[in-house]
């Protein structure tokens, strides 16, 4: 059977960037190798960060498109069987930063995947520069994402505190507890990614997963989250900057909790944005595609795309 791995977080938390380090290992160790991006948007920016690993023994696939859940589901399921007759060791799925994770245990329950996968490992990945104040909907996938999690890992340890990184440890309990789960993290994964060991990986390939319930709260359409697509605006990088920061602050464009993306500068390089609240930055890439992604609940298009006109 094929081992098939999901990589979760919430919005920003750095799932691409830990998936990098996870699937480079598992090439190095000889494994065939699938990644999965399932995306509901119109265009995968993290498809696009992961080009520079497809080889040999890497090949990408994507599933994105603005659709409805049932259909997104089917179009996951789909995806799943025509990657089981690729001859993978492992399928890795990376999920948008607000996907219900239900999705993932249900699809792999149903024939004829329950017959050609094995789940192997739930991994989390958990901001340890975590916004305090988060609504409903957010704190509800916060905790979902982390509730079956094998290991929760840390990111961006080496730009925060011990203090910093309890914080944000306790924070996800409390939402855990909140939704009606009785698992709480004593521990978590905290490490600087780029001084990950054999030892290290080895304990997170084999750190599997767990089942657990909690209670899904009945949210309205208005604390649900909308992606926003914008493309070919030409920002110089710092009106990208300004815009950005601009954009969090506004409360006319609604509640924002990530923005991502691709420009080029005015080099006419290509330069990827990756924002929230407390963390933006600019940073060059090989290739990309212009366009910016705004995510958040009870977005105003319209102002947004006036804030990035301006």
């Amino acid at each position: 059977m094929i081992k098939i791995d999901l990589i979760t977080g919430f919005l920003g938390s750095g799932k691409t960037t830990f998936l990098r380090k996870y699937a480079s290992y598992l090439i190095t160790q000889g494994q065939n190798i699938g990644i999965l991006e399932n995306d509901f948007g119109a265009v995968n920016v993290d498809m696009m960060l992961l080009g520079d690993l497809r080889g040999d023994n890497c090949e990408l696939e994507m599933i994105s498109g603005g659709c409805d859940t049932d259909t997104h589901r089917r179009r996951f399921k789909t995806k799943l069987i025509s990657m089981g007759m690729c001859g993978y060791d492992r399928v890795i799925v990376e999920p948008s930063g607000i996907y219900d994770v239900d999705e993932f245990f249900d699809t792999l329950h149903e024939e004829p995947l329950d017959g050609w996968y094995q789940i192997g490992n739930v991994i989390t990945v958990l901001d340890s520069n975590l916004e305090e104040d988060l609504p409903e909907g957010a704190e509800f996938l916060l905790a979902s994402q982390a509730a079956n999690a094998g290991y929760v890992v840390l990111s961006k340890t080496q730009e925060t505190t011990e203090e910093e990184q309890k914080n944000a440890v306790s924070h996800l309990n409390r939402s855990l507890k909140n939704i009606g789960c009785k698992r709480q993290f004593d521990e978590v994964f905290a490490k600087d990614w780029d001084k990950l060991t054999d030892e290290d990986f080895k304990q997170l390939l084999s750190c599997g997963y767990h089942m657990e319930n909690y209670r899904k709260p009945d949210l309205t359409q208005e604390k649900t989250f909308q992606s926003l697509y914008f493309m070919n605006m030409h920002l110089t990088e710092k009106k990208l900057q300004e815009a950005a920061k601009k954009l969090f602050l506004d409360k006319s464009c609604g509640k924002i909790f990530r923005i991502k993306g691709f420009m080029k500068n005015e080099k006419e390089q290509w330069i990827e944005l990756n924002a929230t609240k407390k963390n933006l930055v600019i940073s060059p890439i090989k290739m990309g595609q212009e366009v910016i992604i705004v995510i958040g609940e009870q977005l105003d298009e319209d102002a947004i795309r006036s804030c990035l006109e301006a």
